[in-house]
């Protein structure tokens, strides 16, 4: 996958060792919203060799302005395979694996976090977050975590920077706090943006009864299962733009590729040395 003609003008920017290196990690990615989605999106066209794309939701008519897999022709549909189907259109050859499913503390134990060598975290669910950052750590996996992506508007003043250094996100001092509590002090790096702006006030449906999104969905048999829904769990839905989601998702993997870069540079000059 590394001589992929489509891999060719970053195979020219980072090297065919580096190149190499990305073709053989795996990432997985959790939460396939404004910021999980596009980061997908930019880790395939990256290179990435295994994919793994982790969302329990179906496609809502109000992620249009934000999620790539979001369409008019895709509402009601799985956000994984709706997803997938469009990341193995842009690279065949990548082993994208779909998993339609809630990340939380009972069901923690059926993702196997060892065996990937990132995990980047775009879960909103402040529970589920604090979760998977500490396992994926315990795990030895590189964690990558997306704070607050909501309530902004000037894509310049997103950053990345340590999970304990963020600041003016609601979020990341949430997830501080009860990390701390666990007893978790371990280096985690974060996707935020200290901008503060105060939304406008606008009626929406979303966490009512009459919600937009899909509360219900039939199975195999007919039968009509009630869905896990995350919007009426939510206190407040709070306003946001594709280009601050997709922006978080960019630099997401961003950080996962230079990562993989600065190994792949190692792993050069170990060669020279060993030449030399």
């Amino acid at each position: 996958m590394a001589n992929s003609p489509s891999m060719h003008r970053l195979g020219l920017l980072v090297g065919k060792s580096a190149l190499t290196l990305l073709s053989e990690i795996k990432v997985i990615v959790f939460g396939l919203g404004g910021v999980g989605s596009w980061c997908a999106e930019a880790l395939v066209r990256s290179g990435i060799g295994t994919l793994t794309i982790v969302d329990s939701d179906v496609v809502c008519v109000t992620n249009i302005n934000r999620q790539v897999q979001a369409t008019a022709g895709s509402v009601g549909k799985a956000k994984t395979s709706e997803l997938g189907r469009r990341l193995r259109e842009i690279r065949p050859e990548a082993n994208i694996v779909e998993m339609q499913a809630v990340f939380k503390k009972s069901t923690a134990d059926t993702f196997a976090l060892e065996r990937y060598d990132y995990v980047v975290d775009c879960i909103d669910s402040l529970s589920s977050k604090v979760e998977l950052i500490e396992r994926a750590s315990l795990a030895g996996a590189k964690v990558y975590t997306a704070l607050g992506a909501s309530s902004k508007l000037d894509a310049s003043k997103i950053t990345s920077c340590s999970l304990w250094d963020s600041y003016n996100c609601p979020l990341g001092k949430f997830v501080r706090k009860r990390l701390r509590q666990r007893g978790f002090t371990g280096e985690v790096t974060c996707v935020y943006s200290p901008e503060e702006i105060s939304q406008a006030s606008f009626e929406t449906a979303c966490g009512s009864g009459s919600c937009l999104c899909f509360n219900n969905e039939e199975c195999d048999d007919g039968a009509i299962e009630s869905r896990y829904e995350w919007c009426g769990s939510k206190k407040r839905i709070h306003g946001s733009a594709v280009h601050i989601t997709g922006t978080f998702g960019f630099m997401l993997a961003g950080l996962v590729v230079q990562d993989v870069v600065k190994r792949g540079e190692g792993k050069e000059e170990k060669i020279i040395r060993d030449k030399v």
